[in-house]
């Protein structure tokens, strides 16, 4: 004791406010993950009720075995009245597929085992034929309680006439609408990848959860008109994107838990994400109501329908709102600003945290819209965003990674280049010229077509 004080004092009190320095931090924590969990869980809470409230889906249809497919035009437009002969191994006749107004034709099956499906193409319209007539039988081997989708590849019967100069026009505007959706669903995983550094696998399965929730309410429970339904779905999506960004992938970053191993649950996230919509949904295509076959309007030697031209100049209108939302808001430049350098933006004052909260709203609500455009212009079906995920990265990486304007430039790329190789290729090959596309770009310009250069090392 000096004077009634106690030497130790200065000594104490340090460690006493460190200790409980550490324990208010493991506190706060320990608040920011419980209410995380609550913020992951109120998604899928609100996913499981409004599928509950859809009615059975054609339950005697699902069980079993069966074959099914949908037949469409070039330009996607189904086809009614088409006929597919189903045979089995033995060459008896097991069924005869008739495609409804909505292009989808269904033949139950006896039970598992090797079956045929043939395509009678007399029953196609005159201006419409076969891309490779050798494939208009298909063999398909089925297992027990197994449902196959089998796909034909139509395109426009090929007269004297028919070249691919005068095809080109048709390619090009269906390459153009294809990469409009690319694009909405790619500028949200480009700003993610941005602002995080993740490399999000499970976006894809955020376009799909977008489109079976809209199919739900304007098919299978209320039945609400497409663009109510629309609305509503857009809306989930940035819940869901808020959520997994509040529940899981913040709590892993404060954990400093690295790329790779993020990119790891991305993709269990994937797996479990598409599995549970195969359970909910079925592994059926499905239409949303309201859609039946419409007259495409023709002018300047293109062919397109109302729907098309809708989710065209929709699409359009929403990349225009995203990119005026990056160029003239605040919370636009504070976004590129955290993309650009995340420390030099926290140092500036940006709240990072909030506004990688909000690139997860804006991206997850993007993949959902993307999703219910994607399942009007063509259907729903649970691999739908699966299969859109890798031409969404070919997109980001093709533009320059991290820039949106650059994912929305790549994908349009993207898209033209898949539907322009048909003239020549077969359809099925249409998503691998696009990724030699992406390739050749690569080797000419590493960082992309609107990437910045970087030094490294």
């Amino acid at each position: 004791m000096v004077g009634g004080t106690d030497v130790r004092e200065p000594c104490v009190r340090p460690r006493a406010r460190e200790r409980w320095g550490r324990t208010s931090r493991r506190w706060d924590r320990e608040r920011d993950m419980r209410l995380g969990s609550r913020v992951l869980v109120a998604p899928i809470v609100l996913a499981l009720l409004v599928l509950s409230v859809a009615p059975a889906l054609a339950q005697d249809a699902d069980d079993g075995e069966a074959l099914q497919g949908r037949i469409a035009d070039p330009e996607r437009e189904p086809i009614a009245g088409v006929e597919v002969l189903v045979v089995d191994e033995d060459g008896v006749e097991v069924g005869l597929g008739v495609t409804d107004d909505e292009g989808e034709w269904f033949v139950p099956l006896p039970g598992p085992g090797t079956y045929t499906a043939t395509l009678l193409e007399e029953s196609l319209p005159p201006d419409v034929g076969l891309r490779d007539p050798e494939r208009a039988s298909l063999e398909v081997d089925i297992r027990t309680d197994q449902q196959r989708s089998v796909g034909f590849a139509l395109g426009e019967e090929r007269g004297p006439g028919a070249t691919a100069l005068s095809r080109l026009p048709q390619s090009l505007l269906n390459g153009v609408k294809f990469g409009l959706l690319i694009a909405m669903t790619a500028i949200g995983l480009s700003l993610i990848f941005g602002t995080t550094g993740l490399i999000n696998f499970a976006h894809g399965e955020l376009v799909t959860l977008g489109a079976i929730v809209a199919y739900f309410l304007n098919a299978v429970g209320p039945q609400l008109p497409i663009i109510a339904a629309l609305a509503i779905a857009t809306a989930f999506g940035g819940l869901v994107g808020a959520g997994l960004e509040r529940g899981l992938w913040r709590p892993l970053r404060e954990r400093r838990t690295g790329l790779i191993q993020m990119l790891v649950i991305s993709i269990g996230l994937t797996l479990v994400l598409r599995h549970v919509m195969l359970i909910v949904f079925g592994g059926a295509s499905r239409t949303y109501s309201g859609y039946a076959v419409q007259a495409p309007i023709e002018a300047l030697g293109v062919r397109v329908t109302p729907r098309d031209l809708t989710v065209m100049v929709f699409s359009v209108l929403v990349l225009l709102g995203v990119a005026f939302l990056l160029q003239r808001t605040r919370l636009g430049k504070a976004m590129r600003a955290v993309a650009d350098n995340r420390d030099l933006a926290e140092s500036s004052g940006i709240d990072v945290k909030h506004i990688i909260l909000v690139v997860w709203v804006l991206g997850g609500a993007l993949a959902a819209l993307g999703g219910v455009l994607l399942g009007i212009v063509e259907n729903v079906n649970y691999m739908m965003g699966f299969r859109l995920l890798l031409l969404m990265f070919a997109g980001v990486i093709l533009g320059g990674l991290g820039t949106a304007f650059g994912a929305a430039v790549g994908s349009l790329v993207v898209g033209i280049v898949t539907e322009v190789s048909t003239i020549w290729l077969t359809s099925e090959l249409k998503d691998v010229w696009a990724l030699l596309v992406l390739i050749l770009v690569l080797l000419l310009r590493p960082q992309g077509i609107l990437g910045i250069k970087e030094r490294i090392g």
